[in-house]
């Protein structure tokens, strides 16, 4: 084999692979503390856009229960300004019940632990920066 062709190769399998470690992102662990009890599943939503917080998440999961916490990672996540919100589905009917006003009866929070006053929380106290480092957060309930 020529080395030019050698070299064409080389180039190119180092370029792909350059470009394959710029495309990975790092790690989101999120951390839910003090749950009530073991029943259920924990829904998971991470946001990357005020807009669309606690509306459309940008990647979701959801986990189950043990010792009354869990954990969830979001793997391969880009730089970017993120929020998380979760909620302890008890009674597994795969949404957040809420009563006649409107005020949630299951278990809820978001990064940060940032609560609403007469509402949910805002995207301004739940937003975190990920910059190429992974990031564990805690949400205690």
């Amino acid at each position: 084999m020529s080395t030019l062709v050698k070299i064409i190769i080389f180039f190119v399998l180092s370029h792909t692979v350059l470009n394959a470690q710029e495309l990975k992102g790092q790690d989101i662990i999120v951390k839910i503390d003090n749950l009530d009890n073991n029943k259920g599943k924990v829904y998971v939503a991470l946001y990357n856009s005020q807009d669309t917080f606690l509306d459309k998440g940008y990647k979701a999961s959801f986990t189950y229960i043990e010792n009354n916490s869990c954990e969830v990672v979001f793997k391969n996540v880009p730089n970017g300004i993120y929020a998380i919100s979760m909620f302890h589905d008890e009674n597994g009917n795969n949404r957040l019940d809420s009563n006649f006003l409107g005020i949630p009866k299951e278990d809820y929070g978001c990064s940060n632990n940032a609560r609403g006053f007469m509402g949910p929380p805002k995207w301004k106290d739940a937003k975190f920066e990920l910059h190429n480092k992974s990031v564990t957060k805690t949400i205690t309930l």
